[in-house]
């Protein structure tokens, strides 16, 4: 099984590119929805570390932004009780996916939360800034406060790409972004009998 981690801006479109693998995906995001939803434990830890805000189950979108808008360390304290309930459902997919040829990472915080391996492949999106920016508007409850939270608690866009061994450029058009992975899936045909992957090959 080949881990192939998902890399990029918020809004760059990392989970469209993860789809179009057409391999098994974990989709942190939705993983955390459904936690939200759920699961009477994160419910009870979240109520009792933020009370002001989380006060009923299912987990209100709207409260969390609420609390996140409140206060800066309250997105900490949201991060550090999901993380570990989102761990256990990683591994649980990694174990059920484990004589899959390839399974796919689409874990925002995969560096940060340092939830990589070291012969994991990681894949840079690449994509425009206008097309971010119009991406991110489309989403219920768009908060660019809230965004700029989120982003100052990640890595430098910079060094993600460093240590990524693929760019791919997304346009955001299903064939652009499918060719892009047919040029990814071969190269790492063609080099997993060699001495290994060199970083940054752009794909366009």
């Amino acid at each position: 099984m080949i881990r192939i981690g998902i890399l990029g801006d918020i809004g760059s479109g990392k989970s469209f590119v993860s789809k179009n693998f057409g391999y098994p995906v974990f989709n942190a995001d939705h993983e955390v929805s459904k936690l939200y939803l759920e699961n009477m434990n994160v419910y009870r830890k979240l109520k009792k570390t933020i009370p002001t805000y989380i006060y009923e189950f299912p987990v209100n979108k709207i409260q969390l932004s609420k609390a996140i808008l409140a206060n800066d360390s309250n997105l900490q304290k949201i991060i550090k009780i999901v993380h570990k309930e989102t761990q256990y459902k990683l591994q649980s997919f990694l174990k059920k996916n484990k004589n899959k040829k390839f399974v796919i990472l689409d874990i925002p915080l995969l560096l940060e939360n340092k939830l990589n391996k070291k012969n994991d492949i990681l894949v840079y999106v690449e994509c425009k800034r206008a097309h971010i920016i119009r991406n991110l508007k489309k989403r219920k409850n768009f908060n660019s406060r809230i965004i700029n939270k989120f982003r100052n608690i990640q890595l430098p866009l910079v060094y993600k790409k460093k240590k990524s061994t693929f760019i791919i450029k997304n346009k955001f058009t299903q064939k652009s972004v499918k060719d892009g992975i047919k040029k990814i899936l071969k190269i790492i045909e063609n080099e997993r009998s060699g001495s290994g992957y060199r970083n940054n090959w752009f794909i366009s």
